[in-house]
């Protein structure tokens, strides 16, 4: 069975009435970015950061799959499929997909601020769906929770195993991202050579590889024609 690394950004779950990342003005949600995913806004105002990720993770519980998450999921039938994921939704897991590796960690775990997390499966990190955390919310050991998300100014521990991932795959799929923002965007390097690269994303995008092959469309339709496009192949 073939493998199908798939790299997707914020346009796969825009769809689902999600807004993106610093959609204008370095804004996130009217918020500045800074203040709310930068390792230095929580050092300044950890209460604000708190209440914004529980106003995002209650939200969420609103929000459904579209059918480009579907399709996502529904690879697996015919292919050895890893989704590699910038959101920090759990929209890729609602559809069925089954392996799926957060490089910016989850919007429905928390950990405790001791927990320094520069590796995959570091234990203390906590499920809580979709509830709230407050400040005085501890850890087991004591320490303040916080959104288990993976702020500018830390590392991005998943890269590695992304990597990897890229590496093994027979087939490169990138859907919903435009390629600018890294070190996600750097994944692209880690595919050997002569392995069919589809971008998916309404955005031309050039990458300095061949053979790839672009669907200029949203990610719902463009997923669509992807997936006639590989099963036909």
């Amino acid at each position: 069975m073939k493998k199908i690394a798939i790299l997707t950004g914020a346009g796969v779950s825009k769809e689902s009435g999600l807004s993106t990342f610093r959609d204008a003005d370095g804004l996130w949600e009217n918020e500045r970015v800074q203040d709310v995913a930068d390792i230095h806004g929580w050092y300044r105002n950890p209460e604000k950061v708190i209440n914004f990720y529980n106003k995002l993770r209650t939200g969420l519980k609103n929000h459904n799959p579209n059918k480009a998450h579907k399709i996502i999921a529904e690879l697996e039938k015919n292919f050895e499929v890893t989704v590699i994921t910038q959101n920090v939704d759990n929209l890729h897991e609602k559809a069925g997909s089954t392996n799926v590796i957060h490089l910016h960690g989850e919007l429905t775990k928390v950990r405790g601020e001791n927990i320094i997390y520069d590796m995959p499966n570091v234990k203390g990190i906590k499920d809580i769906g979709y509830s709230e955390i407050h400040i005085g919310d501890k850890s087991d050991q004591g320490y303040q929770l916080r959104p288990h998300i993976v702020w500018f100014g830390e590392a991005v521990p998943n890269l590695t195993i992304a990597a990897r991932a890229v590496n093994e795959a027979d087939i490169m799929l990138v859907v919903g991202t435009s390629l600018v923002v890294y070190p996600a965007a750097g994944l692209i390097n880690y595919v050997k050579k002569g392995t069919p690269i589809y971008l998916v994303d309404p955005t031309p995008i050039n990458i300095h590889y061949s053979p790839y092959t672009q669907i200029k469309d949203v990610a719902t339709k463009g997923m669509e024609a992807f997936e006639k496009m590989i099963l036909d192949e």
